[in-house]
């Protein structure tokens, strides 16, 4: 199955001169869907994953069912104010400015050996800093798993120390 065919592809969103991949048609559609989960979990098991994360809010959708899947724990990735718990977090470089993400400060165990998983790897800085933050709190990534990928905004670059895995890519058109 070539999971393309269920990437729309959407000029002009959010604004001019980009093109939004859409993932809604994959996520409509059952089979479509179960193929790139398990295609994901399939790649997390190889690497011997203990547990998955995932940045909010797509990572949840394809990193929660990935864990399902291997019977392993998730760990949700996220915006500051958005647990309830004590957290820890890491700041990364946005083109204009600064983002913020963070984790239960319980999220990881020493020893976990953690796979991330998103939805898209474009220049890879939220990825690179849920990949450091995982680091900070103990746990060994072990890879990062992505169901697009788009290589022209050279966002492997960045994960260079990582094993990096995408299950579609979309040049730039």
């Amino acid at each position: 199955m070539d999971l393309k065919d269920y990437v729309a592809s959407i000029p002009g969103f959010p604004k001019e001169g980009i093109i939004f991949r859409d993932i809604t048609p994959m996520l409509q559609n059952g089979a479509a869907f179960k193929e790139a989960v398990n295609r994901l979990a399939k790649y997390a098991k190889e690497l011997g994953a203990t547990v998955i994360a995932g940045p909010e809010a797509r990572g949840f959708i394809f990193g929660c069912p990935v864990a399902t899947e291997l019977n392993i724990g998730f760990v949700p990735v996220r915006k500051p104010g958005k647990l309830p718990r004590e957290t820890i977090s890491i700041d990364y470089e946005l083109e204009y400015g600064v983002n913020t993400v963070c984790i239960h400060k319980d999220a990881f165990k020493p020893g976990d050996k953690v796979v991330i998983v998103d939805d898209l790897l474009a220049t890879g800085g939220t990825a690179h800093a849920a990949a450091k933050l995982a680091e900070k709190a103990g746990a060994t990534v072990l890879g990062l798993a992505f169901v697009i990928e788009l290589p022209d905004l050279n966002g492997r670059e960045l994960l260079k120390d990582y094993k990096v895995m995408s299950l579609t890519q979309f040049e730039g058109e």
